[in-house]
């Protein structure tokens, strides 16, 4: 057995002796949205530090990711694992969310890798208490005009599927495909488990009607969303949020919004967060 599966068939067993963090005593949580970011938009991806950084912006949650470039087993390990929940701990912050990054460059379309990756998230995903995992599928992954790289990521999706369900864990596509085109995705896998993240900066810059996207696809087939913009502050660039908050009425939705992006060339991260923050809590919270 190779240092891969050790770490594989020992994660399952130790990461159910894990304590879930609590959540920060934040009257704020009590309300219908949730604000989190991206823990590679407050600083680099995995960086355990990501939860000071957001008790500093007044954060509920961090997005964390899975792996990186450099670390591949990264939360996979029992013991990074913990030292995250203490982290979080530590600063009264939450886990808004857990990202698979990496698939970017390392394409679950067609690396066999990222298959145990997907599968060992579930387990990282219920020992994190949170009830979504985002799949991104960009450069390297883009499905986009890829009806073969399509159709082994509905193979694989309709394998992780029911040990998904059964954990009460949805897996979320982020990607620059259209709503029918994630439709078709989801509808191909068959399981409630399958949803899409929508990330409302991407599908704006496809070109794509977001507000008639978002009341299409509905509650029941988005699972959470990326508020971001590009070079812009929050509020301040493309994006009209107070639609996108009609939109979201509109469906129903209740949850988390994951900051991200949002800092404008030569304007502090730090700086631009605190006013992000500021602006998504008026008009969500």
């Amino acid at each position: 057995m190779n240092r891969r599966d050790v770490i594989r068939y020992s994660l399952g067993i130790s990461l159910t002796s894990l304590v879930k963090p609590a959540w920060p005593k934040n009257k704020k949580l009590k309300n219908r949205f949730k604000i989190g970011a991206c823990d590679w938009s407050i600083g680099p991806a995995g960086d355990i530090n990501s939860f000071a950084v957001a008790k500093r912006i007044g954060l509920d949650g961090v997005q964390v990711s899975l792996n990186t470039a450099t670390d591949h087993e990264h939360l996979r390990q029992p013991d990074i694992l913990r030292a995250h929940q203490k982290a979080a701990q530590d600063a009264g912050i939450g886990f808004s969310g857990l990202a698979i990054g990496l698939l970017n460059q390392i394409p679950y379309k067609s690396d066999p890798r990222t298959e145990v990756w997907v599968q060992d998230s579930v387990d990282v995903a219920k020992a994190l208490g949170v009830k979504t995992i985002l799949l991104a599928f960009f450069s390297n992954n883009d499905l986009k005009n890829d009806p073969k790289g399509t159709q082994v990521v509905i193979d694989r999706l309709k394998a992780v599927a029911p040990k998904a369900e059964k954990a009460g864990i949805t897996l979320g596509i982020e990607s620059w495909l259209s709503a029918p085109e994630h439709l078709a995705i989801m509808d191909a896998v068959g399981s409630p488990a399958i949803k899409v993240y929508y990330d409302v900066c991407n599908s704006s810059v496809m070109g794509y009607d977001i507000f008639s996207e978002i009341r299409a696809l509905g509650k029941e087939r988005i699972c959470e969303f990326h508020l971001k913009e590009n070079g812009y502050l929050l509020g301040r660039g493309k994006i009209d949020l107070t639609k996108v908050r009609q939109a979201l009425d509109d469906i129903g939705y209740t949850g988390w919004l994951q900051m991200e992006g949002a800092v404008p060339q030569g304007k502090p991260m730090m700086e631009s967060y605190l006013e992000n923050n500021k602006t998504v809590r008026s008009l969500f919270v």
